[in-house]
């Protein structure tokens, strides 16, 4: 994980949450009063955040001494105890929030991406997660995601093309958005794979034939519509799947052949699982 972009989000939650003071631990706690505290796993899932939560405390004050039980990845059941912490109480108090905010969503995360992962146990297919993160933490949100054993799409619209429905439209088909894409491409001196949506199975017949793209989206299709697509793309291109595909059905879509499964109830449509820093 980038540590400058880790460093940053951490400062901007914790100005986010703290403002100008904790007031009412200031109020209430001594200055000088240390003490000690720890996450107590209250839910079965696969925790995440342990080295974050580090981060956010020591980040309000170096005394406090940090002592992990446990990695990021271990699955865990309620009574489990993921770290522990000593020192000052005021850092203590301030760090809580942010530190059950990140671990616990991020463990949701991870825990529901092992879910869809182990649907397709035995089978080639990858998941993957989106953009559909929360904004300023999709850092963070795929990161968990590796954790809970998926694999990350693209992190922006910088770091691949993605021809969707819309750009297609708006160029007038496929022929022109992938044209376009290649100028773009040679002109700014940028080596980016190139992706492209499709709708049909005529799309599909149109993409292969001009070219030029390393992996087709197989958007909304059905399974039997799926299992026709791969036939006819077979080694010519990566082949993806996404939209209107649940933990339910996942498999059926994963034994049809695809690479790839792009899934973005990973990042959005989670449950976070009960954690709590407990003082002893």
């Amino acid at each position: 994980m980038k540590n400058e972009l880790l460093d940053k989000f951490i400062d901007s939650a914790l100005k986010e949450d703290v403002g100008d003071g904790d007031h009412t631990s200031l109020a209430i706690i001594p200055g000088s009063l240390k003490g000690n505290a720890r996450l107590l796993v209250k839910q079965n899932g696969i925790i995440v955040g342990i080295d974050i939560a580090k981060k956010v405390f020591q980040k309000l004050d170096h005394e406090i001494i940090f002592e992990p039980f446990m990695n990021d990845g271990k699955t865990v059941n309620p009574g489990d105890i993921a770290f522990q912490v000593y020192g000052p109480v005021l850092a203590i108090l301030q760090a809580e929030r942010l530190v059950l905010n990140l671990m616990q969503r991020l463990s949701g995360i991870a825990t529901q991406t092992r879910e869809y992962v182990n649907k397709l146990h035995g089978l080639k297919t990858k998941i993957l997660d989106t953009r559909k993160t929360s904004p300023g933490m999709r850092l963070l949100e795929k990161y968990a995601v590796k954790i809970g054993g998926g694999e990350n799409h693209r992190f922006g619209l910088y770091d691949m093309i993605l021809i969707k429905d819309n750009h297609i439209d708006f160029a007038g088909g496929i022929e022109n958005a992938i044209d376009r894409t290649h100028e773009y491409l040679r002109k700014n001196n940028k080596k980016l794979k190139i992706e492209i949506e499709a709708r049909s199975i005529n799309d599909i017949n149109v993409i292969l034939k001009k070219g030029g793209i390393d992996r087709i989206l197989l958007d909304n299709f059905t399974p039997d519509q799926t299992k026709i697509a791969v036939s006819v793309i077979r080694d010519k291109a990566e082949i993806e799947s996404s939209g209107n595909i649940t933990i339910e059905n996942i498999r059926n879509y994963a034994e049809c052949g695809v690479d790839y499964i792009s899934v973005g109830a990973l990042t959005h449509q989670i449950k976070s699982i009960d954690l709590s820093l407990k003082a002893f």
